[in-house]
């Protein structure tokens, strides 16, 4: 075996011990430590000054892939829906609530002052399987800590406050919606009506038991062109609410996308750089998901390594 799959074999092997040291608290902001990140991180603050913000998406991979580069279906969606409300995309693939409230404390946030922001995150925080109470209550304070800071930073703004949206994913296609239903009745609570909108799309892309619709996402996690609809069709009376119908003209910044996407796409394997190890290690969440067959991250297509 070669030996930084080893390395990272042994890793995750100590990791899944039962042991006292607690995971990251939702509600503490954390910096994400692989190179990839830390690039799209700087990158995307230097994306802030190339336009005008109106409509500020903040979230985890969902949200990314909808204006990204390297999802191009997904980029002519949000062109098609958006344009002329200045809409500028910055979520980040496998951020937990922690690592998108860390971003907004270090700039990306900074001097935006847009009129509406839109919010989905948790479901990384939440995983593929049911939550205990205490982890429900940590999302939720986490989710807390995210709309407090993006009031302090943008105290003009309305906030579309959007539930977690339903995964079937784990080895039990449902076992996790009541978790992320708790967590969405947490949340609601923090909605005024005025200042903070909540927006739940779940019953457009499950049934009453939270089983996905057949089409909204390609792995039973992320969403697909046809969910992406669902929420752009549940977003837009709101905007236009909100900001008025959208100009003939759009001045957002330009899209972003996946540093890494701008390289020769490879599956990860045992050749990969040892950053891409070392980042799995260090963000255990991230990790989990990665490693799991038919997930993602950032883009990546799943290794299947030996022990999975």
């Amino acid at each position: 075996m070669d030996a930084r799959v080893f390395s990272l074999f042994t890793a995750l092997l100590l990791l899944s011990l039962p042991h006292q040291t607690a995971l990251a608290q939702a509600d503490k902001p954390a910096p994400r430590t692989d190179a990839n990140s830390k690039l799209a991180h700087e990158q995307m603050l230097a994306n802030l000054k190339k336009g005008r913000i109106d409509v500020y998406f903040a979230g985890d991979s969902i949200t990314r892939r909808w204006r990204a580069t390297d999802y191009p279906q997904f980029l002519a969606n949000w062109n098609e829906n958006f344009f002329g409300w200045n809409a500028a995309n910055y979520g980040w693939g496998a951020d937990n609530i922690q690592n998108i409230l860390w971003r907004l404390q270090n700039g990306e946030l900074e001097g935006v002052h847009p009129k509406v922001i839109v919010l989905l995150a948790g479901t990384n925080n939440v995983g593929s399987a049911p939550a205990s109470d205490a982890k429900v209550a940590d999302i939720t304070k986490g989710i807390k800590a995210v709309l407090d800071t993006m009031r302090e930073k943008a105290p003009k703004a309305t906030i579309i406050l959007m539930g977690i949206l339903p995964r079937n994913d784990g080895p039990k296609a449902t076992a996790v919606m009541p978790s992320i239903n708790k967590i969405n009745d947490n949340i609601a609570k923090f909605a005024d009506g005025k200042t903070i909108r909540y927006l739940n799309i779940n019953d457009k892309l499950a049934d009453k038991d939270g089983k996905l619709l057949e089409g909204m996402t390609g792995d039973r996690l992320h969403l697909s062109l046809k969910g992406y609809q669902v929420w752009a069709d549940a977003l837009k009376p709101l905007l236009t609410e909100l900001l008025g119908p959208p100009a003939k003209e759009d001045h957002a910044p330009p899209p972003t996308g996946d540093p890494s996407a701008t390289k020769k796409k490879k599956t990860f394997a045992a050749s990969a750089p040892m950053y891409e190890t070392l980042a799995l290690v260090q963000n255990w969440s991230a990790c989990v998901e990665f490693i799991r067959p038919g997930h993602y991250y950032s883009g990546t297509p799943a290794p299947r390594l030996p022990w999975c």
